[in-house]
């Protein structure tokens, strides 16, 4: 009896590190950024930075375009790489491991190594770069992210029990019936992780598109602009907006994460 209470109580002692970690580089920060939010230059509390945010046309127009790159992104994203993943995940070869990896591959190189030899394909592509600021930055968004979307999908897709879309044919369905009455619905949780993985990140990803050409249209590029202006104030503010964006779009698509698992219990 002794033992189990001492074994219980050195389980506890393991969530110290954790809970300060959270603590100091999650708890603090996220306070010291309401607190900049909620003030003035002066530290007297106000709401002049809310309200600014949402009356400055610059704000939202920068807000409208983020989520414009985003959801363009993680569309073509999920377009390519749902195929490839489909294929590697259902096929015989005895070395789709290798290929797998080669798509993932590109994870490994440096980041601004890959972006670099991609904006110089892109300028010898269009001669001035400058000239399709949207196109390249989705280019750049979809060329970097694509493999954190085929993985879910790869992994949601080959765990899928054979048997289901056997008894499927068995019962007289096509191969297009059993992919959208069986497969898909079964590899919504692979879906959804990977639409999250790659949409929250791409709406703040401003390295890409400075990288590609010198702008300031997403949302991450804006708040680094104000604190490297010493504006605290708005930059904490506009922060604080997109993070409670961030938290919706992940509770819906936990909801819609649900929503599948259900609809694969159904067909089980």
């Amino acid at each position: 009896m002794t033992k189990a209470l001492s074994l219980r109580f050195n389980r506890k002692q393991l969530c110290i590190p954790y809970a300060a970690f959270l603590i100091l580089f999650v708890i603090c920060p996220l306070l010291v950024i309401i607190y900049y939010a909620f003030t003035n230059s002066t530290g007297e509390f106000t709401f002049d930075n809310l309200i600014q945010f949402f009356t400055n046309d610059n704000t939202l127009g920068t807000l409208l375009y983020s989520i414009a790159i985003a959801a363009v992104t993680t569309l073509i994203c999920l377009v390519i790489a749902y195929p490839v993943a489909y294929i590697l995940a259902r096929s015989k070869f005895k070395k789709k491991y290798v290929l797998l990896m080669l798509f993932v591959l590109p994870m490994w190189i440096n980041f601004t190594l890959r972006i670099t030899a991609l904006k110089e394909i892109l300028t010898a592509i269009e001669t001035n770069i400058a000239m399709y600021p949207f196109l390249n930055t989705v280019i750049g968004m979809t060329y970097d992210f694509l493999p954190f979307m085929i993985l879910p999908l790869y992994t949601s897709l080959s765990k899928l029990d054979k048997s289901l879309t056997e008894a499927a044919e068995d019962l007289g369905a096509n191969s297009f019936t059993v992919f959208m009455r069986v497969i898909l619905p079964l590899s919504v949780p692979g879906i959804i992780s990977g639409v999250t993985m790659v949409l929250l990140p791409s709406m703040t990803n401003y390295v890409v598109l400075d990288m590609l050409y010198n702008s300031t249209y997403i949302m991450g590029s804006l708040i680094g602009s104000y604190f490297a202006t010493y504006d605290w104030n708005n930059g904490s503010m506009i922060s604080l907006i997109l993070l409670i964006i961030i938290f919706i779009i992940t509770l819906a698509t936990n909801r819609f994460n649900d929503s599948g698992d259900a609809a694969g219990r159904t067909i089980l």
